[in-house]
């Protein structure tokens, strides 16, 4: 086990030996190889959150009680959403940042190589604390991912292990931003201006700002649900002159922020594929980076949208509905100019841009929900609805999570040196796309027929409907599982060899280095002309 031999392939330093290769994975400070474990982390998440996802489903296949008791089916809908969002998705772009910033900028590694393997090693380990919740007195939290008071106050054991895993990933997700913005601030190449930066560099820029705007008032929400529970303070507790509403305030003011951080860094990667697959430049450059500081600014003074129903006077109604539906506006432009991008462009329908195309008809689809959801009056009628569910499933799948797998497909003949099977990538893309349409679009007709959500029972004429989520569900987690075997069979290099620039109208310097990446990108910085 002690053999330290070396195994050079492409520019990678592999130790021989179990333990070495283990410790190299542990201590490694190489963005790349952080990237890869955030990426691969993200992807077995992915799996874990869809589990849970499939246990509810099971249970909403008909009316009447199948699977699980109420209780349960209430700590599986909590502990899916904390789980998809916080080690499935964010992760997931935090791997793409750290794999391409450096590339895209032309910077040899991220400014802070120790600080971002702490910020991924931290992940594991909260997320563990979070799934253990399960096996403690009393089970998961149950009181939905928003961890409402009272009646979050009102769980077993688990309320501090959650919220100690919560303060580890918030934790975790500020270290990357730090970071990030250390890079792209310090590390640019020689002529690279922040307006000549890739687009991808730009909504992660903004994100990180975000991040850390927003994780610490999460961390100050959960800290004085602790302090009510365990220290007898009375923040949240009308009896002790506290109101529960407070926390709602605190808790989306972190949560819509929360929304466009998932969502910008998928923007920025379907701001470098349409661009390479059309063939021409993106369209209103300057436009889109306005914009998304548009829509990170708006982000944190709409929070209030969430909480219509909790009687609000008629003046914070309005402002927050006029505020959300203003949003509306940079979502638009960068629409607009994504859809400009590719008017009369060379197009090509490869697998990347399939997503990218899925990502731009499907978001558009839940933005316009999120707008109806906007309107005071008629958010009366769909909160805590199933239309919520429909609206806010439409930006996190088809938006992030097809943002991601554009990415995926985008840059993998850069990571692995081989070119992914394009044939089974389009399978891959038509069966995600069809199975996730058969499981959120049904849930809209179902909320606005009353069905409230987080039940796990429910009236016999909602019936049909829930059948069809609960197939397009199934059928979505399995075609996940394509998407696992072609990046196996990428990495373990099975597929013609890739050239240092697969798609022809890709541009950037990070087609300018051999393909697999090297393990050190830029000995000297290149020069932007």
């Amino acid at each position: 086990m002690s053999t330290t031999a070396i195994d050079v392939h492409a520019g990678h330093h592999h130790p021989k030996g179990v333990w070495p290769w283990i410790m190299r994975w542990v201590t490694t400070t190489n963005h790349k190889d952080i990237g890869t474990l955030y990426l691969t982390f993200s992807l077995v998440m992915l799996f874990v959150g869809g589990a849970l996802a499939w246990v509810i489903r099971a249970e909403l296949w008909e009316p009447g009680m199948q699977f699980v008791q109420p209780h349960v089916f209430n700590q599986m809908t909590t502990v899916h959403a904390l789980v998809m969002v916080f080690a499935a998705i964010m992760p997931a772009f935090a791997g793409f940042a750290n794999w391409m910033i450096p590339m895209l900028i032309g910077a040899p590694d991220m400014a802070l190589p120790r600080l971002n393997n702490w910020s991924f090693w931290l992940l594991p380990f909260a997320t563990g604390l979070l799934i253990l919740t399960f096996f403690l007195p009393g089970g998961a939290p149950a009181a939905g991912w928003t961890m409402y008071p009272p009646l979050v106050l009102q769980q077993g054991a688990s309320l501090p292990f959650s919220i100690f895993a919560v303060h580890l990933l918030g934790l975790s997700s500020i270290m990357a931003s730090i970071n990030i913005i250390v890079t792209i601030m310090n590390m640019r190449a020689p002529g690279m201006s922040l307006m000549k930066m890739p687009m991808f560099c730009w909504t992660w820029l903004i994100t990180a700002y975000l991040i850390i705007i927003a994780m610490p008032v999460l961390a100050g929400a959960v800290t004085m649900l602790l302090t009510d529970q365990f220290f007898g303070t009375s923040f949240f507790s009308a009896a002790g002159g506290g109101d529960p509403v407070m926390y709602q305030h605190i808790f989306w003011f972190f949560g819509h922020p929360e929304v466009y951080i998932i969502i910008l860094p998928a923007f920025g990667i379907i701001s470098q594929v349409i661009p390479a697959f059309s063939r021409k430049p993106l369209f209103g450059y300057a436009a889109m980076v306005y914009a998304t500081a548009a829509i990170a600014f708006l982000s944190l003074i709409v929070w209030a949208h969430h909480m219509f129903t909790v009687g609000m006077p008629l003046g914070g109604q309005l402002f927050f509905m006029l505020s959300t539906m203003l949003i509306a506006i940079p979502t638009g432009v960068k629409v607009f100019n994504w859809t400009a991008t590719m008017w009369r462009g060379s197009l090509t329908f490869e697998t990347p841009m399939l997503f990218a195309l899925g990502f731009l008809f499907m978001f558009t689809i839940g933005g316009f929900s999120g707008l109806m959801l906007a309107i005071a009056p008629a958010d009366f009628q769909y909160h805590d609805s199933y239309f919520v569910v429909a609206h806010f499933h439409y930006v996190l799948v088809p938006g992030a999570l097809f943002g991601a797998f554009a990415g995926a497909y985008y840059w993998l003949p850069k990571w692995t040196g081989v070119m992914y099977d394009e044939k089974l990538g389009r399978w891959h893309f038509w069966l995600s796309t069809i199975f996730v349409n058969l499981t959120f679009f049904p849930q809209h007709f179902l909320g606005l027929a009353g069905m409230p959500r987080r039940i796990p029972d429910y009236a016999v004429q909602f019936a049909d409907f829930n059948m069809m989520s609960s197939i397009g569900a199934f059928g979505f987690g399995a075609a996940q599982l394509l998407f696992v075997w072609i990046v196996i069979k990428a990495v373990r290099g099975k597929g013609e060899k890739a050239a240092d620039k697969p798609w022809e109208g890709a541009e950037g310097l990070e087609w300018t280095v051999p393909s697999p990446a090297p393990h050190h990108t830029f000995d000297t910085p290149p020069v932007i002309k």
